[in-house]
């Protein structure tokens, strides 16, 4: 290539280059005023609302998965169903490369609402406590947007609806499907209710931990509890493996490498005075690689089974099901981060987009992350009112819905920024040839 020739190039980028961005960054505050429009901002929250108060669990989100077919269906957005059962993936654009996803998941848990509101879940012992509702909401919103924006869209945004993400490894389900193949990128989100409404917080690198669970029945000898001789507790037997499991961390682990064991299920014996045949434990066991990951399952096993033999009972260990996989770690892509970073200053302000520590909670978003660069990152929706705070995963949790339109515009914002980038670097490219 000449040097008359590399001037020119250069010239084009530079003057390029600048009008994508400032262009890119008056998109996404367009996005948030349409996400925030009246007519918009209802619609959203009556989807929620009727999600909230059908929840589903795992695999079984039947309605969930029919609501979100004829909302796509309104807004003539092709789609293909069923993916991993109940799952649904929605195509926008071109259908042509390049492809990004945005990811929501679907299922609620097995928890009774204690929330009083006109929209509590009409479902016993079923309950949206950690936001799906919402996410489903924000990604059909993102749908929206996009759906009324779609000379923006340089490429294909591939909609990923996904279920069973609490413990099922839904994601992991799509990814076999192979309904995500050429996807050159994903995101995800999740809504936190400690965080500001408005903010943003992610990091480059490992957000959320590796998990797994283990469950393991220790056999004994029943009896009469008046003569423990003639019997083989394994209630002791038990008790003593659980104060062992937790010198695991303690006392192997490496301080500086974050790992967690937790004994959560404890189950024997049904009389006071009654020494059981046998008794059930469970836990989740949690780290950040593969490699403490495997060398903490080793030492659970050998663990339980040592303490059972010393009490002179036996052991068996299941770790995780077919229904119950291990989560790889949630290990945020380096060069996607610096993106999100632009994108999400572009869309809320520089002042709301927040770094955050790693947390030991998994999500199986990891699945994504293992064969597609991903990013995940949290959306605060804490209010300004005096309201108290529930966690996720709380009977009492309560979803601010002023949320929804930052959602659904932060989505939308980073598949067409991720898809414009992508046609000015493939432009710098054939230039170069």
């Amino acid at each position: 290539m000449n040097f008359c020739k590399w001037v020119l190039i250069i010239l084009m980028v530079s003057v390029v280059k600048p009008q994508i961005t400032d262009g890119v960054s008056e998109i996404s505050q367009q996005f948030l005023e349409f996400a925030k429009k009246e007519e918009v901002f209802k619609w959203m929250v009556g989807i929620r609302r009727k999600i909230h108060e059908n929840p589903e669990l795992g695999f079984q989100e039947y309605e969930t998965s029919k609501l979100i077919r004829a909302q796509l269906d309104h807004l003539g957005i092709s789609y293909k169903h069923p993916v991993a059962v109940t799952g649904v993936v929605g195509f926008i654009g071109s259908g042509e490369p390049p492809f990004v996803a945005l990811r929501a998941d679907m299922d609620a848990l097995p928890l009774q609402e204690m929330v009083e509101w006109e929209h509590k879940s009409k479902v016993l012992g079923k309950m949206h406590a950690c936001g799906h509702d919402s996410h489903v909401t924000m990604l059909l919103g993102a749908a929206k947007i996009l759906a009324n924006h779609t000379h923006l869209l340089k490429g294909t945004v591939v909609l990923v609806f996904q279920p069973a993400e609490e413990g099922g490894g839904g994601a992991k389900v799509v990814v076999d499907s192979g309904s995500l193949e050429n996807v050159k990128a994903i995101f995800g989100l999740h809504v936190s209710p400690q965080q500001p409404l408005g903010q943003v917080f992610a990091r480059s690198g490992a957000v959320m931990a590796g998990g797994g669970v283990f469950e393991a029945v220790i056999s004994g000898k029943g009896g009469h509890a008046a003569i423990p001789q003639h019997s083989i507790d394994p209630i002791l037997a038990a008790s003593n493996v659980v104060v062992s499991l937790q010198h695991l961390v303690s006392r192997e682990a490496d301080p500086l490498d974050s790992q967690v064991v937790t004994v959560a299920k404890f189950q024997g014996g049904g009389a006071f005075n009654v020494i059981p045949d046998a008794v059930t434990i469970g836990g989740t066991f949690r780290a950040f690689s593969k490699e403490t990951f495997m060398q903490l399952k080793q030492r659970i096993e050998e663990v339980i089974v040592g303490q059972a033999t010393v009490h002179r009972c036996n052991a068996t260990i299941k770790f995780g099901s077919k229904d119950k996989p291990f989560f790889p770690a949630t290990i945020n892509d380096a060069g996607l981060h610096k993106f999100f970073q632009k994108v999400a200053g572009n869309t809320l302000g520089t002042n709301n987009v927040k770094e955050m520590s790693p947390l030991m909670a998994s999500e199986d978003f990891s699945f994504y992350q293992e064969v597609i660069p991903g990013y995940f990152y949290f959306i605060g929706l804490k209010n300004d009112k005096n309201e108290k705070s529930h966690s996720l995963h709380s009977p009492c949790f309560k979803l601010n819905e002023d949320v929804l339109p930052y959602g659904a515009a932060m989505q939308a914002s980073l598949a067409v920024t991720y898809l414009l980038e992508s046609q000015s670097q493939d432009f710098e490219r054939k230039d170069e040839l």
